[in-house]
């Protein structure tokens, strides 16, 4: 059986008895500072497979009708000899000009080993370097910025790189500052070199156009507009205007306004050709999502001799409207549940650009475990309409801050109805008007700055009498009291147009949300009748007041290729205070779930080192533990910390990109304070670390490059529930990772529930 195994891996297994398959490229003679470079150059047709790609090509592909996985990488002389040459212009282009490579082949068992050997020579430097420009406008230029940018000076490596990067610098400088007829190829090097000293004098020349004593300046004139039907097609009659002294409009979809592309062409007539507001154009007018293809526009130079340019800008409009389904799926023994998700777009209300987004969310776990908890066990179900404009919305002037992108005004009403088995329903209705801009590139803002919320909870009677009987007054007042607040928020962002690059960076995001302030300034301006626990009523409803605050940190390493480390810490607290002695329903948080602590369902964890065990075993103990189940779990504070390493498994599996991952997970929610419902549950530096949860895990990633397909499972590894070293129950009880046995029948007989060692996540969307 083994040697049947052995065979069918074998990576010679699909070439012919004639062939060699490439498994190592070795480089000798090389800096190391440019070996792992040098391995580009070798030819990709001879460049080692991966293995499992190669497996994956083997046992899927059809020869002439598919190809999946990675072809073997077959032996050829000539791509060999051509690999060869390549890394010898490569070790020249950085500066070893006498730079000689050698190639050889080793052949055993069909598998074959490329060496390449290099004679670097010596590394020739820049001794002296002057610019000879004709212009005195562009040497004026040249010498005012060459120093933002440049890489070659006395001293530094002759590299051929870094030329072509001075040249194309200065050129993104020209034509920032209105020279729109300069080319690249004026800018010429003339390197004199000292072979036996290993030292390059070198000269920038810029060359006058031909037959000119000067390098023109463009300036703006007209622009035209032309909007065509989806189909791109520009047929029949269009809606013509002349919308100002610069700008012309012609629309043959009849659906949009001037306003909505003329707030963000940022080319005003009168101004010197700037290719950086040309770009910003683009961008902006592709961010709007209305705009299926956005070129960058064309310019006509004017026939006199003004140095005057027209300008245009052809735009084929996106379909109308859209629709998206999101779904995720998640399972731990007997538990289940899924999260389905809709969003209805409409992209040009009022001709404006204006998104009328319509989302629908049903969350549902069921359960078929124990103490009469088969089924449905929770549900949330939630509505929301949102229209967003593409622009700040007040009742004043506000200058336009598109520079570093667009800016939104979103005006959202958002339904709630949550749903818990025997228990409770909940509703919330949430109004807000939200501000989102960009301070830079890599800022983005995000105000709140009214958020009206009314609430209301419906206890089941005989749950309600349950719960008071055993002095669980604070469940009752948490999930069935009717409460209102007013309040603002505010979030801000760094790096999120980083977060699908493969980069070394960081990001960050922070939020901030007060409420009940100023209901509490008018509450007591009107001295407004307090209920019987002494809080301030207004209109017969208390309001709620607290303060909440939470953070993202991820940092991002690079580590080649598709590798990729990630690690993120996720800390959170809210503080109830003036009208309120717990913060409401809503806004405590929760720990598990496919997003931060996988190994546990979401509503599962903690707070702290709370049991359920501490309900006790039989009768109402059972019953109200079945009761709470998924809504006992919360806390005031909550801290989560995630790594993973991701990493590409194979270019082409079915049609995706097959990715993988490793993660571990760390954190729990917490009380604020010490609370008899929840025992052993508040937070304390002195316990973190007791009452931190573990889970580890792995992952599966099809990135079909519109949306990614995740499967994870994760494991439990350390459980703050237990006490001592019964916490580490992935070494303690691993005999029962997929079975039964003594662990999980003392848990199931003291908590009432199964336990499950390790949790399915399915989703679309990585983690984070």
């Amino acid at each position: 059986m083994a040697l049947i195994i052995a065979s069918g891996c074998s990576v010679t297994r699909g070439i012919r008895k004639d062939q060699a398959i490439v498994r190592k490229v070795v480089i000798k003679g090389v800096d190391k500072e440019f070996s792992e470079m040098a391995l580009n150059y070798v030819d990709k047709e001879v460049q080692p497979n991966n293995w499992l790609n190669l497996q994956i090509y083997y046992t899927f592909s059809k020869k002439g009708k598919r190809s999946i996985g990675e072809a073997p990488a077959i032996l050829d002389s000539n791509l060999v000899d051509f690999s060869r040459d390549q890394i010898q212009k490569f070790l020249v282009n950085k500066g070893y000009l006498k730079a000689k490579v050698t190639d050889s082949i080793g052949i055993k068992n069909r598998k074959a080993t490329l060496y390449f050997t290099a004679q670097q020579g010596p590394l020739f430097h820049i001794r002296n370097f002057r610019d000879s420009i004709y212009d005195p406008k562009v040497r004026q230029i040249y010498r005012n910025t060459r120093n933002l940018y440049t890489h070659v000076k006395p001293g530094s490596r002759f590299d051929t790189d870094s030329l072509a990067y001075d040249r194309d610098q200065f050129y993104q400088e020209m034509k920032r500052n209105g020279y729109f007829d300069f080319y690249r190829q004026y800018i010429t090097y003339t390197p004199d070199s000292n072979w036996n000293k290993s030292v390059v004098d070198l000269v920038m020349i810029i060359d006058n156009p031909p037959g000119k004593s000067a390098h023109p300046v463009y300036t703006i004139n007209n622009t035209l507009i032309t909007i065509a039907r989806s189909n791109g097609r520009t047929p029949g009659m269009a809606d013509t205007l002349q919308v100002d002294s610069q700008f012309r409009f012609v629309d043959f979809s009849g659906r949009f306004k001037p306003r909505t592309v003329t707030d963000y062409i940022f080319q005003k007539k009168g101004e010197i050709y700037d290719i950086d507001k040309q770009t910003m154009t683009t961008s902006r007018l592709s961010e709007l999502n209305v705009f299926r293809n956005v070129p960058n526009p064309t310019y006509e130079k004017l026939a006199d001799s003004t140095n005057r340019l027209n300008s245009k800008i052809d735009i084929v409009p996106l379909k109308r409207m859209s629709d998206r389904v999101e779904a995720e799926f998640l399972f731990n023994g007997g538990r289940y549940g899924y999260n389905l998700g809709n969003t209805f777009t409409n992209r040009n209300m009022f001709k404006q650009a204006a998104a009328l987004q319509l989302k629908l969310n049903w969350s549902i776990l069921f359960d078929n475990g124990f103490a009469g908890t088969k089924g449905i066990q929770n549900q949330d179900f939630r509505i929301g309409a949102s229209l967003i404009y593409p622009r700040i919305i007040l009742p004043f002037d506000f200058p336009n801050l598109a520079k570093f992108g667009v800016p939104h005004t979103t005006f959202a009403s958002n339904f709630q109805l949550f749903y818990q088995k025997g228990l409770v329903e909940r509703r919330s209705f949430i109004n807000s008007v939200t501000y989102d801009f960009f301070e830079t590139f890599r800022k983005q803002h995000s105000i709140t700055p009214i958020s009206i919320e009314f609430s209301n909870g419906t206890i089941d009677p005989i749950a309600k009498n349950e719960l008071l009987s055993q002095n669980r007054y604070s469940y009752v007042y948490l999930i069935g009291r009717t409460t209102f607040t007013s309040g603002s928020q505010y979030t801000f962002q760094y790096n999120a147009n980083e977060l699908n690059s493969y980069k070394n960076f960081i990001y960050f995001r922070g939020n901030l949300d007060v409420g009940g302030n100023f209901l509490a300034l008018v509450s007591k301006l009107t001295n407004s009748p307090k209920d019987t626990l002494g809080h301030r009523t207004l209109f017969g409803y208390t309001f709620a007041q607290y303060v909440k605050t939470e953070f993202d940190y991820r940092w991002y390493r690079s580590l080649g290729g598709e590798r990729q480390f990630i690690f993120r810490i996720n800390p959170g607290i809210g503080i109830p205070y003036g009208n309120s002695d717990q913060l409401i329903f809503e806004k405590n948080f929760y720990a598990g779930g496919a997003n931060d602590m996988r190994a546990w369902l979401p509503r599962t964890l903690g707070p702290g080192n709370f049991n359920r065990a501490s309900y006790g075993v039989g009768g109402a103990a059972d019953t109200t533990r079945a009761r709470l189940k998924y809504l006992d779990q919360f806390g005031e504070v909550k801290i989560v910390a995630n790594a993973e390493y991701r990493y590409k498994i194979a270019d082409n599996f079915f049609g995706s990109k097959l990715k993988g991952a490793f993660f571990v997970d760390a954190g729990n929610v917490w009380r604020l304070h010490k609370q008899a419902d929840n025992p052993n549950g508040e937070f304390s530096f002195g316990n973190l670390w007791q009452s931190t949860a573990i889970g580890i895990g792995t992952g599966l990633r099809f990135d079909l490059s519109f949306f990614i397909f995740r499967l994870d499972a994760a494991f439990k590894f350390k459980d703050p529930q237990f006490t001592g070293s019964d916490q580490w129950v992935f070494f303690k009880h691993m005999n029962e990772l997929f079975g039964g046995g003594p662990f999980k029948t003392k848990y199931q007989q003291t908590n009432g529930d199964n336990y499950g060692f390790m949790q399915l996540n399915f989703g679309i969307g990585l983690p984070f």
